[in-house]
C-alpha cells in the first residue's frame, strides 16, 4: 500500500486528523469558595431528598402483617 488515502468528497475531512492548532485554550477559571459551597449544598440537598423519600416511602411499600384480621372483620360485617 502506498500510503494514499481513499478520495473523500470534502478535503478538510481527510486532513482533519493531521491538523494541529497552535492556539492553546485559555486556562480554566478556578471556582470561588461560594460556588464550591453552593455545589456541595445542592448535592447534599439532592442526596437528602432521595434518602428522605426512601425513608418515608418504605412503610408504603411494605405489606402489613395484619391483613387477615382486617379481611375477617370485613367479612363478618363489622
Amino acid at each position: 500500500m502506498s500510503g494514499r488515502r481513499e478520495p473523500v468528497p470534502f478535503a478538510f475531512l481527510a486532513e482533519a486528523d493531521r491538523f494541529r492548532s497552535n492556539v492553546t485554550p485559555p486556562p480554566r477559571r478556578r471556582s470561588s469558595v461560594s460556588q464550591m459551597a453552593g455545589r456541595w449544598l445542592l448535592g447534599l440537598t439532592i442526596v437528602a431528598g432521595l434518602v428522605g423519600s426512601l425513608v418515608l416511602g418504605m412503610p408504603a411499600l411494605s405489606t402489613p402483617s395484619d391483613t387477615q384480621t382486617q379481611r375477617s372483620q370485613a367479612s363478618q360485617g363489622h
